[in-house]
């Protein structure tokens, strides 16, 4: 990887990170009441267009099978979701949005719109496009389909599966990490 000889590079880098960590914080905050963690809202979005199978949602959100497992797990058992054996490959478990996923990823939709600035002056179109360049712009071996978490749709309409999937930024590894090990 050759350095940037932008001067202001490394001050930008430090400041996406610590929007990150900030934005991150204020969404474990505005989730906790609904026993949610972001790991968890990512897999109801990723199923919110309907089952995939455990392998296919793993895809979609870019994370590996074994760790998805045991988000899914807790959702299972808090009723969010069921895993039923595929008819056609009973290896496959085909993975689904209960009605109790359902209400719940529209109380984490609304709760996560709380944890964003409420600033007009704020250019999100702008800043998704320059942060969707910033990402396409890592180094080789980077998956070049990962895209930047967007700002939410559902602010103002209902959001309407966009194929996005609910895929997260390669840096949000760690979250999955310790989700997994609550």
């Amino acid at each position: 990887m050759t350095s940037n000889p932008d001067p202001d590079a490394r001050n930008s880098y430090r400041l996406i990170t610590l929007a990150a960590r900030l934005v991150q914080r204020r969404q474990d905050d505005a989730l906790a009441h609904l026993g949610l963690t972001r790991a968890a809202v990512i897999a109801l979005e990723g199923l919110a267009a309907g089952p995939l199978n455990q392998e296919q949602l793993a895809e979609a959100v870019r994370v590996q099978s074994q760790t998805l497992g045991r988000v899914l797990t807790r959702l299972e058992a808090s009723g969010h979701i069921t895993r039923t054996r595929h008819a056609a490959d009973r290896r496959q478990l085909k993975v689904e949005l209960t009605d109790h996923g359902h209400a719940a990823l529209e109380a984490a939709r609304a709760a996560e719109i709380n944890a964003y600035p409420d600033d007009p002056g704020i250019a999100w179109k702008v800043l998704r496009e320059e942060l969707s360049k910033f990402v396409k712009a890592l180094p080789a071996g980077h998956d070049p389909e990962v895209v930047p978490f967007v700002a939410p749709e559902h602010r103002s309409v209902r959001r309407q599966h966009t194929g996005r999937g609910g895929r997260r930024a390669p840096d949000q590894h760690q979250d999955w990490d310790q989700d997994s090990q609550s």
